[in-house]
């Protein structure tokens, strides 16, 4: 019988889901870990920010601790770090840089970067933008888990010498994202913080679809859109979306679009949290494309591909009810067997397992089985 793992996690926000994807994977991802026998902590940075909008301030799957400052983190939680088995430093820490180095300095057993916006960390380490993470330090980690797969693995070992990168997909807990059973409100909505980056998609695929279909109901939930976007009068706005009505939102949907960053289209092998969320609601999904999205949702099958806002059309106007049906049950049956919280967490701890404290050789057989 394997020994219960003492876990603890450094990362941007578990307590508050606004305005960051973070918050829900870190969730997903330690609510399985929690249900497979292990101990959890959380450090989160104290921030104002966050603090006046938590929707989790204390969650029933690990121990939440904020911190105000490096000093602070160091002077209170230094003998927990070096204590515990393995130690996660998330992206987007603030003053990222000062902590892993503390960190690491009080010789952890197993140090562990989680980089959620690996197409990001590496666009801004290749302009010299070092603002939670230097690249001197990616050697130091033990285990660097990447929300990318594909390329972006061999460009980390190769071009940045991560020791052990691999790649740790986001998941959706299957107990918390189901079908509601609400009535349809909508034919197609979007969730997702507002990004420059993402708006051209964003007006492409929705908002000139919403023009050319008066007769259709659109909706568009979370936060930062600017004032001056002009929204068809049946495109509705909601500013902010908590997790705990995510399902339901998903529910009284038609489809749901997915709307990619362009870091994240670039590197490919990025699937966003929203297909996964969507897909264990049942919901159908449309996505714009990016390399390897069909070994996550082959398109015509789990999902429709939008390229254009005519494709988006021609989806609202021509599929039925049951064409709909089937591409929801499908992309269901993938995030089930494949991307659930469980799944996730399974390997995830498989892994730190398989990478023996500092000092010892390394074994490799479940590294192999996260690659897969």
């Amino acid at each position: 019988m394997r020994c219960a793992l003492d876990i603890v996690v450094l990362g941007l926000s578990l307590s508050s889901s606004w305005g960051n994807g973070h918050a829900t994977t870190f969730r997903a991802l330690l609510r399985g870990v929690h249900a497979a026998g292990h101990r959890v902590t959380f450090l989160e940075r104290d921030v104002p920010w966050y603090a006046a909008r938590r929707d989790l301030a204390d969650p029933d799957f690990c121990d939440l601790i904020f911190y105000t400052s490096v000093d602070e983190l160091l002077a209170c939680h230094a003998n927990r770090l070096a204590a515990a088995d393995a130690v996660v430093i998330g992206s987007y820490v603030p003053q990222g840089v000062e902590v892993i180095d503390a960190v690491s300095r009080l010789l952890p057993k197993r140090l562990c970067f989680y980089d959620i916006d690996t197409p990001v960390t590496l666009s801004k380490l290749s302009h010299g933008d070092e603002e939670y993470l230097a690249r001197r330090q990616i050697p130091v980690f033990d285990l660097y888990f990447s929300f990318s797969g594909g390329g972006t693995i061999a460009r980390l070992r190769q071009e940045f010498g991560a020791n052990r990168p691999l790649p740790l997909y986001c998941a959706v807990d299957l107990q918390a994202y189901r079908n509601s059973g609400a009535r349809t409100t909508w034919d197609l909505g979007y969730l997702g913080t507002y990004s420059p980056d993402r708006q051209p998609a964003l007006e492409r695929l929705l908002i000139e679809p919403a023009r050319q279909l008066p007769e259709k109901r659109f909706v568009v939930a979370g936060p930062s859109y600017p004032a001056d976007i002009r929204w068809p009068e049946n495109v509705e706005r909601i500013e902010h979306l908590p997790p705990s009505e995510h399902a339901d939102f998903y529910s009284r949907q038609r489809f749901t679009l997915n709307v990619t960053r362009s870091d994240m289209i670039a590197a490919g092998w990025s699937p966003s949290v929203r297909l996964f969320e969507a897909a264990a609601c049942r919901t159908p999904l449309i996505s714009d494309w990016w390399q390897g999205i069909e070994s996550f949702f082959p398109p015509g099958e789990a999902l429709v591909i939008a390229r254009t806002g005519g494709d988006v059309v021609t989806a609202l106007v021509e599929l039925d009810d049951r064409r709909r049906e089937a591409i929801a049950d499908a992309a269901y049956r993938r995030v089930a067997s494949a991307h659930s919280a469980e799944v996730r967490a399974r390997a995830f701890v498989e892994v730190v397992e398989n990478v023996p404290p500092r000092g010892e050789l390394p074994a490799t057989h479940s590294m192999r089985r996260l690659q897969a």
